[in-house]
This record gives structure tokens, sequence and C-alpha cells, in this order.
């Protein structure tokens, strides 16, 4: 098996992020830019250098070419990229596929069919060096597996060809359709059309990092400078452990906001009201910590999990709700075991639960705490003899 690429996109993913990075892990800029000048474009120059963004050191790529003003279809950029003799056929391959779910999410977008679409931002010619030098890059390290995070979109709004439009932009969002997006709330582009097809085109899962030896990391620079973060995209090279493509599936990421708060002159009372107005509210979890707060006096630090959609609206409900006069927040990566929802008949009635994929491949039954209680109160029985029952019911039910 071949190298294995984990792209790690907390600033999300462009080309000339993903070129650069590729660039960073030991392709060869000369050899690159050959591959591309090999498709018809003789003038073109790919140049690197390594910058700063926000304290950190990432390479910078830049594509230099005579100006134009073409507009190309798909089969256009197709007949450039076969006819590149510099490029080997899986370069070829790779990079076609990019193209073609730009063209997929321009049709559909625009109403249009593939033979008609035309492309605006990702036809100029250094996306169309992003995309090939990308395919180009990955052949020559020998990465035949590239794995992803999770990606953020940004917010905001942008210019495009077709007007003002909203973040992701349209194309954006049809290519992400199936990859995981985590909200984030800087205001800018942080996925590209092109960084999200180089995604859809190439990556076989998504999730948090794997297990591999690492061998290589390299750092791509963004042109944008971002005020909370560097933007730049990390790709990690090495090799997996046999077994680590199956785990990966079995383990979901996203990216979530703390919300914290250290209270010490709310009642236990206020405290559980507040705790039950931010679940209704949509809250993925409430917790009480309890801890010891200036002056010596006790007090607790409530803990509130939520999606970044959901993070004023909490926040208020904290004011409203409790006597906190502030609030922290930050986002959290979160890995989290697949599970779904079923129902087992047991002698006390139907009772539901949940089944939990584990890493090892088996499957974990647990049964809902409230369907429990209920079920035992309404049969005069307990909850543990319920629970023991619709065990014994999902282990036969699985047979």
């Amino acid at each position: 098996m071949g190298q294995t690429a984990y792209f790690d996109c907390i600033s999300g993913i462009s080309g000339d992020m993903t070129l650069g990075a590729l660039v960073d892990l030991g392709a060869d800029v000369a050899s690159i830019e050959a591959a591309v000048r090999s498709m018809g474009l003789p003038k073109l120059s790919i140049r690197s250098e390594t910058v700063k963004k926000r304290g950190f050191r990432a390479i910078s790529v830049h594509i230099e070419h005579p100006p134009e003003h073409a507009h190309r279809h798909l089969h256009h950029i197709t007949e450039m990229i076969e006819r590149a003799d510099e490029v080997s056929e899986a370069a070829k391959a790779t990079a076609a596929a990019i193209f073609q779910e730009v063209a997929v999410a321009e049709a559909k977008v625009h109403g249009t069919t593939l033979e008609k679409v035309h492309f605006h931002e990702v036809g100029a010619i250094d996306s169309i060096a992003d995309i090939v030098g990308a395919a180009v890059a990955m052949d020559s390290l020998g990465i035949e597996n590239v794995l992803a995070s999770a990606v953020p979109t940004g917010t905001g709004e942008i210019t495009i060809a077709h007007g003002r439009v909203s973040i992701p932009a349209p194309a954006t969002a049809e290519i992400l359709k199936g990859i995981p997006i985590v909200g984030s709330d800087i205001r800018a582009e942080l996925t590209t059309p092109t960084g999200a097809a180089i995604l859809k085109a190439c990556a076989s899962n998504f999730g948090p990092l794997p297990s591999m030896t690492i061998e290589a990391v390299g750092y791509g620079a963004g042109k944008m400078d971002l005020e909370a973060q560097a933007n730049v995209l990390r790709v990690i090279m090495g090799e997996m452990e046999e077994d680590s493509p199956e785990l990966s599936h079995r383990i979901e990421a996203d990216r979530v906001v703390m919300l914290e708060s250290n209270i010490d002159d709310s009642t236990p009372e206020q405290l559980a009201d507040c705790a039950s107005r931010l679940l209704a509210a949509g809250a993925l979890d409430v917790f009480q910590t309890p801890c010891t707060m200036k002056k010596g006096r006790a007090g607790v630090t409530l803990t509130v999990l939520t999606s970044s959609n959901r993070t004023s609206l909490l926040e208020n409900i904290i004011f409203e709700h409790s006597t906190a006069i502030g609030v922290r927040r930050y986002h959290v990566d979160r890995h989290k075991l697949r599970r779904e929802s079923t129902v087992v008949e047991t002698q006390y009635g139907p009772v539901r639960g949940k089944l939990i994929d584990l890493p090892s491949g088996k499957r974990r039954f647990s049964i809902e705490d409230d369907d429990a209680r209920n079920a035992a109160t309404s049969h005069q029985t307990t909850a543990a003899e319920v629970r023991t029952a619709a065990t014994k019911a999902y282990e036969e039910q699985s047979k």
C-alpha cells in the first residue's frame, strides 16, 4: 500500500493551500511546473516561498501566467489534461476526477448539462494549475490513500461571477454534499470549490486523525490572513496500520462549541432550572463541576456543549436564568461512536435502546433509561430487571 495523506482542514482548504502543503511534503516544484506547462501552457511558471501565518511557517505557491479571459467548458479542460505528456496517467485520472466534481456541481447549481456548463474561477489558469499540480504532486509522493478531517466553510458573503452569494458558495455547498462540515464563525471563505472538489474526488473517508506512523508533515498557506488562527492546511503523510481504514469508518468527528461559566451565587434550584432550559433549547449536553472560586468560595463550573448555530441562544439562557456575569466560549473537536436507535420487545413491552458501533467492530446495546424506569413502574419491578430483559431480547434478536 502506498502513502496515506491526512488533510487537516482546520482553516478550510483551497487549491493553492493543497499544492503548497504537498510541495512542503517534498513534491518538486520544477516537475510540477513542467507537467502543467505540457498542457499547452508554455508561459506558465510556478514558484514557492516560505511564509509565516500567525507565527507558523508554511509554503505559499504562486502561479504566474499571461492574463486571459477565457471561460472553458469541461471538454476543453479534459483535452488539455489528455495532451499533457509530462503528466502520468494516474495524475491525469485524478485531475479529471476533480474537474468532474466541479462540473457536476456547476451543472446542478445553474440548471444545465455537463456539456454546456462552463467554468469561471475554476476554469482560470491558476486553478487549473492548482488542480493538475496537486494531482501530479500526490502521484510523485506516492500518495494512494487520502483521508481528511471535517471541513469548515466559514461564514458571511462573497462576490463571484454571478454576483453576491452566501458562504459556502453554491458550487462549494453542492460539492460538499456527503462530506462532514463544521461550523465556523470566521467571516471568510475558508473552503473554495477547488478545495472541496479535491477532497470529494480524492478522500476516501472523513474523521479524526487515524492510527498511522507519521513520516512527514506539510503546511500550505492560504492567501488570506485570519485574525483568529493560522490560515494553513496541514497534510500529514505516513503509513497506516492495516486496520485503521476500517476503524475510521466507525468513529465520527465534528466540531462543537463549549460554553463555560464559574458560578458561586446561584442556588441549586436555579442551576437545575437553567440546565433544563438549556437542554430544552437544543444543548447537546449540560453538566456542573464543583470548583473553588476566588476568596475560597465553593462554586460550580456550568458547562454547555452546543452546535455553533445555537451558541448565542444558549448563552442568553445562561445569563437570564443564572447569576453568571461572564461566559467563556471556545471550539472543541469531538469524536463519537456511530449509533442508531432500535426497539426490542420484552415481557415488559417494547423498550427503546441504542446500538453503538465499537472500534473493534462489535456492537453495544444500551437501553434508554426513561423506558427502563417507566416499564419498571408499570410492571412493579426494578429498572435493573427491565435492562436485563432488554439486553437478553437484543441478544436473541441479533443471533
